[in-house]
């Protein structure tokens, strides 16, 4: 597959075919500030000591980039005005029409849901794998409409539900990795005249999936939507969502700043850029591709892993799921011309904090199977500095984020490009260590398992030494047999070992564009759109909210077994 294939009717796009030099400095945002920005000295704040994999381990109760960080009232923001009607979020959304791929996902799911309850939108068209359309919409009510996530919608619609579905939500038979997103022609006419808003949701977020499957979902398929929206009569925004983590190696205070063309994302002060090529996206698609087509059907899923995770060193990224997130910027930003780009990156997305349904969630991910293991007495010990910050954000505060940043840029209609991180990191930071003793408070009294006993974690700063301990203690309380000893820890091992990135994480998502959003909504888009992170007590969060909802939706609703 070609990221130069025409689609739409659009001419062809070469995506950095020409090499350049490391010394070449390219700039499209010529007014921004540079992305390299050198930080103060670090003040010592305890003793150091070397970490697994070259981070700097801190005993001081105040963890180094507390240092760099502006205190709340503090932050450079630009004097906003009075802004008594607020942004305008249900006047902008009122009549209009859009098109959302990734729907059945955690965070289309939920941006769905939040603009049919809370605003007059017209209609929204969703991109559904199906074979038919009769198909598509089963599946629309099946994972849709019928989740408990949607209970407030059912409940205010009552016997009018259906026909509101169905003259709202307009099913379109597609696939984002499919040439012209697999749609038919009828659909394509239809969107491309009504269409005013296109939210792109839909990607694969596995962080050790095969490499070409990754550029696939990540980087040609946000292409081809952009490729779309270009032939979009009346398109007034193009929004896609991304990750934080786009930043890959970096250090310190990460702004809300674009990803250059051609970038990597080594940490600076250590590595030698010299000796590392420019990222050429259409080189990595064009070896993932080759790569798989010369494979062995036996072997090519573990060579391709293998290859995006090398892929990923090389270019400063910490696995492949998160340098195809950046190169899916990337393109988005090469081809769109005039059309206005507003890039939505949130940090680990977990469950629902306040609206609609406290606690939903979709999915055994991200930090759950670690707190799963552990409720089960199964996780003794972790990967992490304890006085890092673990940037967790819940999917309602992104749901309502995006809705309200689509509103105020799309009233504009300039072709810019805004970027906004949703984080919590660098105002209402929670450390591992206090991570971890909310979670032992809880499932020390009301542990995931029958007769086990829950300790408080154990951290560590190299592997050898936590998967030594890990592998003693699991047996130390096990009666069961040697196998299903070794399975559990070895299945430590892997989450432990998979989320390392994050337990060592030497950075801050800076968060003002968020901030400054807030400080524009009125109070009722305030109370309506919750997005201050400043508001989460996180003990109560993951105690009272989110570890019943992970036992409702994801261990009861699958059936986990201990």
């Amino acid at each position: 597959m070609s990221l130069t294939q025409t689609s739409f009717f659009c001419p062809p796009t070469n995506i950095s075919s020409k090499k350049l030099s490391p010394q070449t400095n390219i700039s499209f945002f010529p007014n921004i500030h540079d992305n390299n920005l050198k930080y103060s000295q670090r003040k010592e704040s305890g003793k150091a000591a070397v970490l697994y994999n070259g981070y700097s381990y801190f005993t001081s109760p105040c963890h180094p980039l507390e240092l760099e960080l502006p205190k709340y009232d503090q932050f450079d923001f630009d004097v906003v005005e009075d802004y008594n009607g607020g942004i305008g979020i249900v006047e902008f959304f009122a009549g209009k029409n859009i098109f959302l791929t990734g729907a059945t996902g955690l965070v289309g799911k939920v941006i769905l849901e939040k603009m049919l309850r809370s605003t007059g939108v017209g209609k929204i068209y969703l991109l559904i794998k199906a074979e038919d359309e009769e198909a598509a919409f089963d599946r629309i009510t099946k994972e849709i409409i019928d989740s408990e996530l949607f209970k407030g919608l059912r409940e205010m619609q009552g016997t009018s539900l259906e026909a509101f579905v169905r003259s709202t939500l307009i099913p379109v038979v597609g696939n984002i990795c499919e040439p012209n997103l697999g749609m038919n022609s009828n659909s394509i006419n239809m969107i491309r005249k009504d269409v005013d808003v296109i939210i792109g949701s839909a990607a694969s977020a596995t962080l050790n999936e095969r490499y070409d499957l990754l550029l696939d979902a990540n980087v040609i398929a946000p292409q081809r939507l952009m490729r779309f929206a270009k032939t979009c009569k009346n398109l007034k925004l193009f929004t896609h969502i991304s990750t934080a983590f786009v930043n890959g190696r970096k250090e310190g205070i990460i702004l809300e700043e674009p990803v250059m063309m051609g970038e990597n994302k080594r940490k600076d002060s250590s590595d030698n850029l010299s000796s590392i090529p420019r990222l050429d996206v259409s080189d990595e698609i064009l070896m993932a591709f080759k790569s798989s087509d010369a494979s062995t059907d036996y072997d090519t899923t573990k060579y391709l892993r293998k290859l995006g995770q090398e892929r990923a060193d090389l270019f400063g990224w910490h696995n492949p799921y998160h340098m195809t997130k950046a190169m899916g910027e990337m393109v988005l930003d090469e081809i769109r011309e005039d059309i206005p780009l507003l890039i939505i990156r949130p940090s680990v997305i977990e469950s629902v904090y306040k609206d609609p349904s406290p606690g939903w969630i979709q999915g055994n991910r991200m930090y759950d199977p670690v707190m799963i293991s552990y409720g089960k007495g199964q996780l003794p010990a972790f990967l992490a500095d304890p006085q890092v910050a673990m940037d967790i954000i819940p999917v309602d505060i992104v749901a309502n984020a995006t809705i309200a940043a689509i509103a105020k840029h799309g009233a504009v209609n300039k072709p810019q490009l805004n970027v906004y991180h949703v984080s919590s990191s660098a105002l209402n930071p929670v450390t591992y260590s206090d991570f971890f003793e909310y979670l032992y408070e809880y499932f020390s009294a009301t542990p995931l398992a029958e007769d086990v006993t829950v300790d408080r974690i154990k951290f560590f700063d190299n592997f050898k030494d936590f998967s030594e301990y890990t592998r003693e203690e699991i047996s130390r309380k096990s009666e069961q047999k040697i196998s299903r000893i070794k399975a559990k820890a070895a299945y430590a091992e892997k989450v432990c070992k998979m989320y390392e990135f994050a337990g060592f994480f030497p950075a801050r998502f800076h968060t003002e564009n968020t901030r400054k959003l807030l400080q524009e909504m009125s109070e009722e888009e305030q109370l309506d759109f919750e997005v201050d992170v400043m508001k989460i007590d996180w003990r109560k969060y993951f105690q009272e909210i989110h570890i019943p909802g992970l036992r409702k939706h994801v261990i009861n609703g699958n059936k986990m077994s201990s």
